[in-house]
């Protein structure tokens, strides 16, 4: 009997670590990642406006890249937001992920290079160079 609790124990033991093996898995490696020129150009909206927001830049770079044909040398491709649909998430996939204030700054003030790691659930933003 005490051998079979201890089997039992045993089983519950690996089923649990192999659903946090699992778990971990999905929200461990980026689905995608990408490197982008956050130019002049890309703060400011098809209207003539100017972005305020980091999500909103990034975006835009995307729009310009996909739609607009507009694209800085650095700019690289990325299936995930060349979706109009993926696009319009990003600012929520932003806010789940993580930045520095310093990095958000940046973005909105300048034109730094960007790396860009789109997961299944969040978005994580970091700069490379100003």
């Amino acid at each position: 009997m005490k051998a079979f609790r201890w089997f039992l124990l045993f089983i519950a033991f690996l089923s649990l670590t192999c659903v946090g093996l699992v778990a971990q898995m999905d929200g461990s490696a980026p689905i995608e990642s990408y490197v982008a020129r956050l130019s002049a150009r890309d703060h400011f909206n098809s209207n003539g406006q100017r972005l305020q927001s980091p999500a909103a830049i990034i975006r835009q770079d995307r729009a310009n890249y996909y739609v607009y044909g507009y694209r800085d040398p650095e700019d690289e491709p990325d299936q995930f937001f060349s979706s109009k649909e993926n696009r319009a998430r990003l600012e929520r996939l932003l806010e789940r992920g993580t930045s520095t204030p310093e990095a958000r700054r940046l973005v909105v003030n300048g034109t730094p290079l960007i790396r860009v790691e789109v997961y299944q659930n969040f978005v994580n933003v970091t700069i490379i160079s100003e």
